[in-house]
């Protein structure tokens, strides 16, 4: 199952992602992650992992990847068919504990340009990329929903959108399920930060509370991990009941 995390900046995507990936490595699936924010540093810290290498450097780097675009009117095919977790190269996926992880980019300089060749090579990529039944692909998606009008989620299977308790990030999730809907993909949100003060008013005002796959309560823990940039440990069990969930089938 492919699946797109989603969400405004700050709501928890890349500790929702992390926290997922490791569950469902420990339920014996093959789990990888895609680093598809170029402008985020911490995921690979959560993992307990060094950040590999820019996929995007895989096809001559940045700048190669847009030329190639250009001159094709950005229609240049990346792969030519098929991929499997076993075709990333080496030195582009790190592994630790059943989590592979991948990184389509980041930004490295000041007027470097644009994310287009890192969104349209991952683009591609979740496109061709081909899971058994056991297999999971965890996209931790750019904040926001640029990468709708990229195109970057038309590959995924379903759209997992972070929701924390703020007025925009609630706004958002209406957006992001109408957005979901007009590409054929499900939405399915995770309530995240949670507090007893905060619950009814996220469970009332969310798109659709037939919807929410998960209610994380705020951890410390959790918060103290975020802030130092250590690893994050343990099991939490709404993650444990969400992983459940996708492995059985009940989001999708």
């Amino acid at each position: 199952m492919k699946i797109a995390i989603c969400g405004k900046g700050g709501c928890g995507k890349s500790t929702t992602t992390s926290l997922l990936a490791k569950e469902l490595a420990r339920a014996g699936k093959k789990v990888l992650v895609i680093d598809s924010d170029e402008s985020n540093y911490g995921l690979h810290r959560q993992l307990g992992m060094e950040l590999p290498k820019d996929f995007t450097a895989f096809f001559g780097g940045k700048q190669t990847v847009l030329q190639d675009m250009m001159l094709s009117n950005f229609a240049h095919k990346f792969f030519d068919g098929p991929w499997s977790l076993s075709d990333i190269p080496e030195g582009y996926c790190g592994e630790k504990d059943g989590v592979m992880l991948m990184a389509s980019g980041k930004i490295h300089e000041a007027n470097e340009g644009c994310a287009c060749a890192m969104n349209n090579v991952i683009q591609q990529f979740i496109m061709n990329l081909q899971l058994s039944e056991d297999e999971f692909a965890l996209m931790d998606m750019e904040a926001g929903i640029e990468h709708f009008g990229r195109g970057v989620d038309n590959g995924v299977d379903l759209l997992l959108m972070i929701v924390d308790p703020s007025f925009e990030s609630l706004r958002l999730s209406k957006k992001i399920q109408e957005l979901g809907e007009s590409i054929g993909k499900p939405v399915w949100f995770v309530l995240n930060k949670v507090t007893e003060d905060t619950r009814e008013t996220m469970l009332e005002t969310v798109a659709d509370a037939q919807k929410i796959a998960a209610v994380v309560p705020a951890d410390a823990k959790v918060a103290a991990a975020g802030l130092t940039g250590t690893e994050l440990t343990g099991s939490y069990p709404a993650i444990e009941g969400l992983a459940r969930e996708l492995t059985k089938g009940e989001v999708c």
